[in-house]
């Protein structure tokens, strides 16, 4: 009987560790449920129909035929040396301008509430009414080139020249995105422990040497988090190009999701779209890998 008592009662405690362990199941897939729910709506599911249709062709056959005319388009190679330069260039100076900020502001500065609302600003503003306001700031007669000539210096045709009009949209880009990635590295710099900068005081480094031992080490993973999330969104602008310039003139400024929204809307061509949709896919996926490879995060 005791042993028949033994055996009931564990069993009876391990149905009870399986009801616990499956309620903590069942409260975590609860919790989850609403995000796999818009992972798979707003991500899978459009990905997979993004293959789909770019392996088809007008009839529903099977074809690697639209792939063939995008690599062989005028107009998607264009594009794709366009989003490659600008994001070659715009990258480093985002990165540069926001860790300037970042130390600095996180450093005794006057007012530096102040000044962080202000870099912040540009956050809270959607993208379309900052490419309004800057389309405004660019125009020909606009306070820009009034502020140019009231200093003697010829007005720039911003937005009407192939010269002028992409640093035109670089410009508005770092304005909106310097203030976002300068908020993950003041996180960063304000995790890095006090006494090591003490420490290096005493030592007698100077404030470049702390800069160079201390703080760039100490935010080597929220840099290498920044240069691939600040790559994949320079590789993704489409507002200001679209309000201000639709990738004109002569192409200078038709980044890469431009073109891709073009061929879908314009041409009325979703399957030269959705291939070149997959084609921007993998090469953002081969540079943030390399990214990965030469920037380990390991501390």
């Amino acid at each position: 009987m005791p042993r028949a008592r033994n055996a009931a009662a564990s069993t009876s405690r391990a149905r009870s560790r399986r009801i616990a362990r499956f309620r903590v199941w069942l409260t975590a897939a609860a919790f989850l449920l609403p995000a796999i729910i818009g992972l798979l709506i707003l991500r899978i599911i459009p990905t997979v129909q993004a293959v789909g249709t770019s392996l088809t062709n007008q009839v529903g056959s099977f074809t690697f035929a639209n792939f063939g005319y995008v690599f062989t388009d005028p107009a998607f190679l264009n594009a794709l040396k366009v989003t490659l330069l600008f994001a070659i260039i715009i990258n480093p100076i985002q990165i540069a301008l926001a860790l300037w900020l970042a130390v600095v502001l996180t450093k005794r500065v006057p007012g530096v509430g102040i000044w962080r609302t202000l870099i912040l600003l540009p956050i809270a503003v959607p993208q379309i009414v900052s490419a309004i306001v800057w389309g405004v700031l660019f125009r020909p007669d606009g306070p820009l080139n009034g502020i140019l000539e009231s200093l003697g210096i010829a007005p720039v045709p911003w937005l009407v020249s192939p010269d002028t009009a992409l640093l035109s949209i670089m410009i508005i880009c770092t304005w909106v995105g310097v203030g976002y990635w300068m908020t993950f590295l003041v996180a960063g710099i304000k995790d890095i422990p006090s006494s090591l900068y003490e420490a290096a005081e005493l030592d007698g480094a100077g404030g470049w040497k702390q800069f160079l031992y201390i703080t760039l080490p100490g935010l080597r993973r929220p840099l290498l988090f920044v240069l691939v999330a600040d790559t994949v969104a320079n590789f993704l602008v489409f507002a200001p190009v679209r309000i201000l310039t639709q990738g004109g003139p002569q192409g200078s400024t038709n980044l890469i999701m431009n073109f891709i929204f073009e061929r879908a809307y314009t041409l009325a061509d979703p399957a030269g779209a959705a291939a070149a949709t997959i084609v921007l896919v993998l090469i953002v996926v081969c540079v943030v890998g390399v990214q990965f490879r030469l920037l380990p995060g390991k501390d």
